[in-house]
């Protein structure tokens, strides 16, 4: 097989993403496209020889404040920690590790791993008493990319990474590939680059990201590549970064190194910053005044870790709840200048 992707091939692939995105930008369709992810409790992925084969279980109402997506194990049923006990199992050299899908691209509800809650369930964040969703930057709709974090990773708040503090949260990842995926999926992916986007005066890596499993992903190593055979997808999303809160009526974000991405190589060693710092987390190693910021260490499968437990004491119902509605102007286009 050749080395380099064909021209055609690579033009062929963007111009059906790039239909598909129009597509769903021109109508007030909700995720029942034929692109919609698989509910929750009909998504089964399977990691690494390492990892875990993760259920994710939706309880309560999708799009409400009751809706938590927990990781079960398919052995025993038991909830898993998407925050600590599906690993990372980082690999240097390939520069590969294991991503948890938490806003399936395209889609508008923030959904998130709630770092704070015992079994770090993946819910919608809420301000001022109301679920929240992410207004579509025209001419995309919702979130650029499927979106997620890197597990077993955690961006220390008392530590400066480049003259910044972290976001408290595990690193945010972008996966680039073509298939839409599912709330609370686990891919094997490929790291490629990063962004350093400042949110709130804190650092927040946006890691990018390819599915090991996409027909691209043996083509490109570096964002080096993306930007030769994905013309366009870069430069989009540092501008979505850049630009996605306008709409909320806030200012535009900011970004360290002048914008400029970070390589694969820079980039796995930022993951292994994050993992390190997530590894004195767990340990109880954090040194601070402030025990209410960290967050919640509970896990069932870190050894000799003050968090241990055998089980989360929660009590999974086995009945799907129907998803609650989204509200109407969540399809609603929003237009400014691209400066």
């Amino acid at each position: 097989m050749s080395s380099q992707l064909p021209t055609t091939r690579a033009a062929l692939a963007r111009l059906s993403l790039t239909n598909q995105h129009l597509q769903l930008s021109r109508t007030n369709a909700t995720t029942s496209t034929s692109t919609t992810p698989a509910p929750d409790s009909q998504t089964t992925i399977k990691t690494t020889s390492s990892a875990p084969l993760v259920i994710p279980t939706g309880q309560g109402t999708k799009y409400t404040a009751t809706y938590a997506n927990y990781a079960t194990s398919s052995d025993s049923g038991k909830i898993l920690s998407y925050f600590h006990d599906i690993p990372l199992d980082l690999n240097p050299e390939t520069k590969e590790a294991n991503f948890i899908c938490e806003i399936p691209r395209w889609s508008n509800a923030k959904f998130e791993i709630a770092t704070k809650l015992p079994g770090n369930p993946i819910i919608q964040d809420t301000k001022n008493g109301k679920v929240r969703f992410v207004k579509n930057l025209f001419p995309y709709h919702g979130y650029i990319h499927n979106y997620g974090a890197f597990p077993q990773t955690w961006e220390d708040p008392f530590e400066q990474h480049y003259n910044l503090y972290g976001d408290n949260d595990p690193l945010d990842v972008c996966e680039i590939g073509s298939n839409v995926l599912s709330t609370g999926a686990v891919k094997r992916v490929k790291i490629l680059g990063s962004l350093a986007l400042i949110d709130d005066g804190e650092m927040d890596w946006k890691v990018i990201v390819i599915d090991t499993a996409d027909e691209l992903a043996p083509f490109v190593n570096d964002v080096k590549d993306v930007f030769e055979l994905c013309p366009g997808l870069l430069e989009a999303t540092r501008q979505w970064f850049r630009d996605y809160k306008l709409a909320d009526g806030k200012s535009v974000n900011a970004f360290a190194f002048d914008g400029q991405y970070k390589s694969a190589l820079e980039t796995v060693k930022i993951v292994q910053e994050c993992n390190l710092s997530w590894r004195n987390l767990v340990d109880g190693k954090v040194n601070s005044s402030n025990k209410e910021k960290l967050p919640c260490i509970l896990n069932t499968s870190l050894e000799n870790t003050p968090g241990l437990v055998e089980d989360f004491e929660i009590k999974l119902k086995k009945s799907v709840e129907p998803d609650g509605e989204i509200p109407v102007d969540t399809h609603k286009n929003y237009y400014f200048k691209n400066n």
